[in-house]
């Protein structure tokens, strides 16, 4: 075997072991297997969305004049609300945009991507949770370098276990660890894994697939992505939310406009298309089970996606400048709106319009979104190459930071721990460009949807604490 086929001989066993433990499931009969890990999910952002009051409707236009307010001189913290929001955005708008989409619409059908969207909307209400709890309960270290933020679920989680005197409050450090460990593994699935993977896959499909010259080359690329990731992780959150700031609104913006390009080229058929995707939701000549699939496939890719409940934008967003954890959970949660209920929506829509969706062959994922657009203009491929890479370099470099401060929870806050978790991190680089795309989804998947268990503990035992913080916010604006 060469390289690669070493590499993914290897790896393959991992991932399936640690996917049979994340994705137990329940059989209902009729071959159907629920997985309660997602359930679990689902049942949390009904819950907070319903406990807030319907935030995610009622104040997302005040959640949209917060993203550019300017913070003043006596605010703790690192960076603006519009690079925290844009450096938890790097983490998520990324190839499960792009080929997570694809792999719904190829797994679960068209149906698939309206409940992605309709995730999308109620994860905004758990995505606020998280961030408000993640900036209330951050810390500062180092007292000689006050600017220095550590913060996310595994802070919370041990402090709500804390401050209620829990019985056996050793349970809530433990719940702590636990989840700082999901993260610097999911880290790795969700970031240096799966996009280097992707994006390799679409430099295959522009160079000649099978015969291209990077066919057996796939470490090579892996290297390539090291070196340019390097030299802005190594920067740390300043560097990285400078980079996120200008790289994803160039990116989202630029692959929107191709889609829009799609649409308006196919303008007829956009009212056809949303009717098959309406009708693959809710269709019961599939049956029940179908229906149910269709709805699972579509909330595990849209939890992929968006990450909401995962507790990963608490991480990155605790670094921002601001006296009140209300304020940037507002921000927050507009992140899964843009990821989920835009630009996902954007990828659906191009697939089904184009067709190219019926002539899927097993699990596709950004092959057949370039499908989709080289159908429609020939060298679309080659732009979308070039928005993937995009995607791929914003979600490794975000993702880096979110795994590292799980890594520093558990080894110590210090430098040379920053340092380990950065050489992992790039040897799983080119553990990615060479697995095939099977074993990365299982990995992924499994890795990152577990940070939703401890998180969403830890967010259950805050969730009368974080109302009573939001009715008093909701109160002095009306004043």
């Amino acid at each position: 075997m060469g390289i690669d086929q070493q590499i993914n001989a290897f790896f393959e066993p991992i991932a399936n072991g640690l996917a049979s433990v994340v994705f137990y499931s329940v059989n209902f009969g009729e071959g159907l297997d629920v997985k309660l890990i997602l359930v679990w999910l689902v049942v949390a952002a009904l819950f907070f969305t319903v406990h807030f009051g319907f935030i995610n409707f009622r104040y997302f236009m005040h959640a949209v004049r917060l993203v550019c307010r300017k913070p003043d001189d006596s605010e703790k913290g690192q960076i603006s609300s519009f690079q925290a929001l844009m450096t938890s955005m790097a983490a998520t708008v990324g190839l499960g945009n792009i080929a997570g989409v694809a792999v719904a619409i190829s797994v679960g059908g068209p149906g698939a991507a309206l409940w992605m969207v309709v995730m999308g909307f109620f994860g905004m209400s758990v995505k606020f949770a998280e961030v408000m709890a993640g900036v209330k309960y951050r810390h500062y270290p180092d007292p000689d370098r006050p600017d220095e933020v550590y913060g996310g679920p595994m802070y919370y989680i041990r402090d709500a276990f804390a401050n209620r005197a829990i019985p056996h409050v050793g349970i809530g450090r433990f719940t702590a660890l636990v989840f700082a460990a999901f993260t610097m593994i999911g880290a790795l699935g969700a970031a240096a894994l799966f996009q280097t993977n992707q994006s390799f896959q679409q430099l295959l499909n522009v160079t000649g697939g099978d015969t291209s010259y990077f066919a057996d080359k796939a470490w090579m690329f892996g290297l390539f992505m090291v070196v340019i990731a390097g030299v802005v992780i190594i920067g740390g959150i300043k560097s990285i939310a400078n980079v996120s700031g200008k790289v994803v609104p160039l990116m989202a913006g630029l692959y929107i406009l191709m889609g829009i390009v799609v649409l308006v080229l196919n303008f007829s058929a956009v009212p056809g298309a949303l009717v098959v995707i309406i009708k693959g939701a809710f269709t019961p000549a599939a049956g029940f089970g179908a229906v149910l699939g269709t709805i699972l496939t579509g909330v595990q890719r849209a939890s992929f996606s968006n990450e909401a409940g995962l507790g990963s934008a608490a991480i990155s967003q605790s670094s921002v400048r601001t006296k009140d954890p209300v304020e940037q959970g507002f921000v927050g949660m507009l992140g899964p709106f843009i990821d989920t209920v835009v630009v996902c929506s954007v990828t659906a829509i191009v697939i089904v319009v184009t067709g190219v969706y019926d002539v899927a062959n097993g699990v596709e994922g950004v092959e057949l979104t370039s499908r989709a657009f080289g159908s429609v203009i020939s060298w679309f491929p080659i732009l979308l190459a070039v928005i993937v890479f995009m995607f791929a370099y914003s979600t490794i470099i975000g993702w880096y930071y979110i795994g590292m401060k799980g890594f520093a929870y558990i080894f110590g806050e210090r430098r040379i721990v920053e340092h380990v978790y950065q050489f992992i991190f790039c040897v799983f680089i080119v553990i990615g460009a060479a697995s095939t795309l099977d074993n990365i989804i299982t990995f992924t998947d499994a890795s990152i949807l577990a940070m939703a268990v401890p998180n969403l503990i830890g967010l259950y035992l805050l969730a009368p604490e974080l109302k009573r913080d939001l009715r008093e916010y909701i109160e002095k604006l009306k004043t």
